[in-house]
């Protein structure tokens, strides 16, 4: 009897924990029970699988959420050609710039902390930035550089009006000075600080929007804050607490079997490879921890930060923002006559949109942003609605999210 009451024990422990474990996932749902119609969200399938068939994509992924419950998630094709290795719901992918909204996050947690506002001038917590210029042509076509009518603030970083650049999109003089500084070429975040500080800016803090280092740079502020590095902080504050358990700054060994490898076009048609499953940038820890583009994940772990955002700050009991505190950052935050992409706006890490779209492809107050790699979310509060659509195609292309926006927007059932 003893042995009998122990396996009991044992036994109701294993369940406990393994209820843990599951409370811990978000729930399924079908497509009708949370307002959504079956057959016009099927057409997802067909469209992502189109893709696929036309060799524009070698694989795919997309997640539909809706009320908290997922409603749709499916792999297409292969993370591998070669070897015949399928896309699968647990495919370690690069989300490159969707590292973004992340870092965004992490800072907005030591704003709630108090830690800073979001109009500090960035001086004030990284120093090296105290006298910074910006660049201008005089008259006779000689550069000169002029003192900023405004310092760069926290609030500038994270909607891209700092003045910075990033030196390999475009060919301005800045940027040339960047990849003469290199920038990006070693050393971790401080130095990367150091070397920014040498360089003038791009334009006048405030007056544009111009993608850029500054979400890097509000990863360096993080650091400063917090006293960790990023990798660090991230992983306390935000990949525990929520359960991305794959997400981080690389794939570790024993994962790296389940990482994609990534495709682009080739001539005449079709795709070749650029970088090889398991080879490449992203296997080993990096020194330069990129709030602006370092993270790899999986669609089930992005899902879960969508939702938190969606739930205003929460997921499953667990809180990391406060309400307040997302609405800022999901609300147009750029000045007057200040747009991005169009007439767009942009928050506190995230594009937002402000007019409707023709067809349905997109909804006003709907944000979210995208990766080099062709990976992509969006998050329509007013729908109650997150999607995550992942590939891994480069250079960055729009067709995946092109593809499935107009369809889930469809399948939505007016109430």
């Amino acid at each position: 009897m003893k042995l009998t009451r122990r396996w009991r024990v044992v036994w109701l422990v294993v369940c406990m924990l393994v209820s843990a474990a599951l409370a811990w996932e978000m729930p399924f749902a079908k497509p009708a029970d949370v307002g959504m119609s079956g057959a016009k969200l099927a057409q997802v399938n067909v469209a992502v699988q189109k893709l696929v068939d036309e060799q524009k994509v070698a694989g795919a992924i997309t997640v539909v959420a809706r009320k908290g419950k997922i409603v749709h998630f499916e792999t297409f094709g292969m993370r591998d050609i070669e070897t015949k290795k399928p896309m699968e719901r647990d495919t370690i992918m690069r989300f490159y710039s969707m590292t973004k909204p992340i870092a965004s996050v992490a800072a907005m947690i030591l704003y709630d902390e108090g830690k800073f506002q979001l109009d500090d001038p960035l001086a004030k917590h990284i120093p090296e930035f105290e006298g910074l210029k910006v660049y201008k042509k005089s008259e006779d076509g000689e550069a000169e550089y002029v003192e900023p009518t405004r310092q760069v603030t926290v609030r500038d970083l994270m909607r891209h009006t700092s003045g910075f650049t990033y030196g390999i999109f475009s060919n301005t003089a800045v940027d040339k000075m960047y990849r003469q500084k290199l920038v990006f070429g070693g050393g971790d975040l401080q130095a990367m600080a150091k070397k920014l500080a040498q360089i003038p800016l791009l334009h006048q803090p405030g007056t544009r929007w111009h993608y850029s280092v500054s979400t890097d740079v509000l990863g360096h502020l993080v650091e400063r804050l917090s006293g960790q590095k990023l990798d660090a902080f991230f992983k306390e504050r935000i990949f525990k607490p929520l359960d991305m358990k794959d997400t981080g700054f690389y794939v570790p060994k024993e994962k790296a079997y389940r990482f994609s490898s990534c495709y682009g076009p080739k001539e005449p048609g079709g795709l070749k490879v650029t970088t090889r499953l398991g080879a490449g940038q992203f296997l080993t820890p990096p020194t330069f921890l990129s709030g602006g583009g370092g993270l790899v994940s999986t669609a089930r772990d992005y899902v879960r930060f969508c939702q938190m955002l969606l739930n205003k700050g929460e997921l499953n009991g667990v809180r990391l923002l406060k309400t307040e505190t997302v609405e800022i950052m999901t609300k147009n935050q750029l000045p007057p006559n200040v747009f991005w992409g169009g007439n767009n706006g942009f928050g506190l890490g995230f594009s937002v949109r402000l007019e409707p779209a023709p067809a349905g492809k997109a909804h006003v107050g709907e944000y979210g942003w995208g990766g080099a790699a062709s990976t992509h979310f969006w998050i329509s509060p007013e729908d109650d609605l997150a999607v995550v659509a992942l590939s891994q195609y480069m250079p960055f292309s729009g067709q995946l999210q092109d593809a499935v926006k107009p369809l889930v927007y469809n399948a939505l059932i007016a109430d």
